[in-house]
Formats: structure tokens, sequence, C-alpha cells
């Protein structure tokens, strides 16, 4: 399946994005303290690693760390550290993932980035949907490439706004589960852009961290009752090799979310609910 990128505002044609990056493969990295890092750090999270996903974290790292060196993806870039921060990180989100969600389920990442927590959740459970929302251009070039060179089928790149995406017909309450790794946006202005997303019955999962995280949670009532949203728990994670509070803010998508929301692109960050 080919995946397809929307990039209107970058004046692109979807056939040309599609065909970008074809037949450029990267050398798979090879060392063997890096996969051991990686498939006992999963192991220790629950999430048993084959050798072919092995392969293509090792992939995954060796198109990160150059596609880094032209446009900003990421801070984190010593190949250790990517292992833990990026990977292992995003993989703590499978603790609260249904069984039936890592099989067959549908998941939309919102503001992903490099592909955080989405591109390791689904090479990790092939069996997933995955949409990946990422709003700058670059970025969402960098995932197209990616999802084509490890050969991910069922996965989907958006680039365009989250507020713009969530009242869409297809998109709109269509996912099991929600995910985000945008720590710098308040837990209200998360929910305002996810929940939309999710099914009633769907989850929302929020990694955050950070000393502002109570105050987050008690200014998020107003949001989660306007949403259609209720607060399952907040659990937190221990990476091994990390030590820094890390949660995941569970929400539970208990009723449908009003026509309303989320507000025109940027009012869910300046204008929490």
């Amino acid at each position: 399946m080919t995946p397809f990128l929307r990039c209107q505002r970058a004046g692109l044609a979807a056939s040309a994005l599609c065909r970008y990056g074809h037949g450029i493969i990267a050398p798979v990295v090879t060392t063997g303290g890096v996969v051991e890092v990686l498939r006992e750090g999963a192991r220790r999270l629950g999430v048993e690693l084959s050798p072919a996903q092995l392969e293509q974290f090792q992939r995954y790292y060796a198109e990160l760390d150059d596609w880094n060196r032209r446009i900003n993806l990421t801070s984190i870039t010593g190949l250790v550290e990517v292992q833990r921060g990026h990977f292992l990180d995003s993989l703590t989100v499978a603790n609260v993932l249904p069984d039936a969600v890592k099989t067959e389920g549908r998941l939309i990442d919102i503001g992903s980035g490099a592909g955080f927590p989405g591109l390791p959740l689904k090479i990790a459970f092939p069996g997933m949907t995955v949409a990946l929302v990422e709003s700058v251009a670059k970025k969402a070039r960098f995932l197209l490439h990616l999802v084509s060179v490890l050969e991910l089928e069922g996965v989907f790149v958006h680039s365009e706004r989250a507020e713009v995406l969530a009242h869409q017909e297809g998109l709109r309450e269509s996912f099991d589960v929600a995910v985000s790794r945008a720590v710098v946006a308040a837990v209200p202005a998360l929910l305002e852009l996810m929940l939309p997303f999710c099914k009633e019955g769907g989850l929302v999962v929020a990694q955050k961290k950070g000393e502002r995280l109570e105050q987050e949670l008690a200014s998020s009532r107003r949001a989660l009752a306007l949403l259609g949203g209720a607060l399952q728990e907040v659990r937190p994670v221990a990476v091994p090799g990390l030590s820094d509070g890390r949660v995941l803010v569970v929400v539970n998508k208990a009723a449908a979310t009003p026509t309303g929301y989320p507000r025109r692109p940027g009012m869910p960050v300046k204008r929490p609910l």
C-alpha cells in the first residue's frame, strides 16, 4: 500500500511525493550493543521484538541520523540515546494499548515530528493502521520517505494542522487511540487536538513529564467536560536507562465531541479551554 501525503501548502503533487526517496536504502547499523539496548529495554516494557523488527529500528536510526544533518528533526542524536529517548520512550505507550488495538486497531499520532511515538508502535505492532499528523512539510517528507524505506503498510502521513484534519470525514471520531508526545503543549490543548479523532470508547494517550503536570491536570477538567473525555489514569512509566518522571495521561472518550471543536488553527494552544 502506498502511503499518501497531504502537502497542499507546499504546493507539491502527490504523485511526485510518492516517489520521494524510492531506491535509497540506508546501510543498516550493525552495532550489536545498540541492538541489545533496544531488545532488552523493549522486553522490560513487555514488548518482544523479532530480529526483523530490530533491523527496522536500526534502519530507522540510520535514516534519522542522515536526515537530521539537513533538517532539524531531533536534538537527541546519539546512537544509544535515540534507542532510549525515542524508541523505548515511544514503546511505553504499549502498556496502555488494548490487545485488540495492537493486532488490528486504528491509531493516530498528533504532532508526529520524526515519527514518535507512532512509527515505533507500528514497527512493534504491524497489524495496526497508523496515521501520522505532521503539519511541517519537510518533516512530513521525512516520514513519507521513512515509511517507504521501512516498507511499512497501513501508514498514512497527513501534512496538515490537526485542527483542520479533525473536521474531515473519515478522520473525525474514527480512531481507537490518539497518541501524542508533544510535551510542550498543556494537557487541555492536547485534549482539544486529540479527542475529536477518537471513537466513543477510544483512548487518548498523552506522553508527559515535568513539574507542572498536576496543575495541567487540574486545569483540564473543563476541557474534559466540553470535549467528551473522562480521565482514566495517570500512569508513571520507566524508560530503561532514563529517570525523568515520565507519565502517560490516559483519557477515555466517553461521549461524542461537539462539532465546534477543535477550534481554528492555533486557538487550542493560545487559549486552552
